[in-house]
């Protein structure tokens, strides 16, 4: 009989309450043990929710609970390091949610912790998970398009974080444009040889993002080792629907990812024609979330690694700090080989 995971989760924020919600209930093998949230009074209505035995607002307890054995890092980017590094020495196997570390020395420092403990983690980058993305993984795989040549990402988002965020989230390549890099890495089969991009502040009322170098809109222009390119669009401002897309162009043909249509059912009226639009993440990739919690409880049970490990999370921050540089510099930016 295989193992039962016991697990912990830190930060209840909306994702971490989504998380938090499939190890309660969804996903076999897995037992909820504990949560943690700073804001007072949070942990524990989510404890009662979800019918979980222990809550805290600090995460000491669980790094120091032998009873746990993985830990769910859903916190401010800027907590990772600590958390993973905490989470490794106390011998806690590691989901961290996107991005790994906010610095790449920090990423360095929390994988050489990850290997010397012998501990397994597994990066929040969903869309590997996203049936549709995996399909497309397929496909490519398959040799259905031939040789991937170029790559074009979409990921528009209307719901503008609050300015307490934006100050801490790394900016909009870290923050949202990470997904499309690890996408475009896991789909083209490639590496990011160089990054060159740009960004604007579109509505008046986002100017408060100009004092956090960051931006409502971004463009990221990919070169990949073998010659391929790629293109990436990044929008906070999107008023009409989340909406993420893909497109993989190959040598015999092209495969497109994703839509904005929340179903399969499309209204005709007098006026015209319509389809229900997905209006958030959560909604949209409600089963890549539920899918990569089963696989992360999956690898430990059978002592596997992950589809997407701590080395997969340092690729795509590199890409994302040579493109945030790239914006700030108004320059080309090549990036340099990652020992692995």
């Amino acid at each position: 009989m295989e193992k039962t995971i016991r697990c912990a989760v830190l930060g209840l924020g909306r994702l971490g309450y989504k998380h938090a919600e499939n190890l309660a209930s969804k996903v076999k093998g897995a037992e909820l043990v504990s949560v943690v949230d700073p804001l007072e009074g949070r942990a524990e209505q989510v404890a009662k929710e979800l019918g979980v035995r222990k809550w805290s607002c600090n995460p000491d307890g669980v790094f120091e609970d032998d009873n746990i054995d993985a830990v769910v890092i859903v916190t401010p980017t800027s907590t990772h390091a600590d958390m993973i590094k905490r989470a490794a020495r106390n011998g806690k196997h590691i989901f961290v949610e996107k991005p790994i570390t906010q610095e790449l020395a920090e990423a360095d420092e929390v994988i050489q912790i990850i290997n010397e403990h012998k501990v397994t983690c597994q990066v929040g980058f969903m869309r590997r998970f996203d049936p549709a993305y995996a399909e497309a993984k397929r496909r490519i795989e398959a040799g259905d398009i031939g040789e991937p040549i170029y790559f074009k990402g979409v990921s528009r988002d209307g719901n503008v974080p609050p300015e307490e965020f934006i100050k801490h989230s790394g900016g909009i390549f870290l923050d949202v444009a990470i997904h499309d890099y690890d996408i475009a890495r896991y789909l083209m089969n490639q590496e990011v040889s160089s990054v060159t991009s740009t960004g604007s502040i579109l509505l008046d009322s986002n100017k408060f993002m100009e004092k956090y170098n960051d931006v409502d809109q971004a463009l990221s222009y990919l070169t990949f080792d073998s010659g391929a390119t790629g293109d990436i669009e990044t929008m906070r401002i999107a008023p009409y629907a989340y909406d993420i897309r893909g497109e993989v162009v190959g040598t015999e043909g092209a495969i497109q990812i994703g839509s904005m249509r929340l179903n399969d059912v499309k209204l005709f009226t007098k006026k015209g024609s319509y389809h229900d639009l997905v209006q958030d993440f959560p909604t949209r990739f409600e089963d890549a979330y539920l899918l990569e919690m089963i696989h992360f409880i999956e690898c430990l049970q059978k002592g596997e690694k992950p589809v997407c490990t701590e080395i997969d999370g340092k690729l795509a921050l590199e890409i994302a700090v040579a493109a945030t540089r790239s914006f700030k510099t108004g320059k080309t930016v090549y990036l340099k080989k990652i020992a692995i």
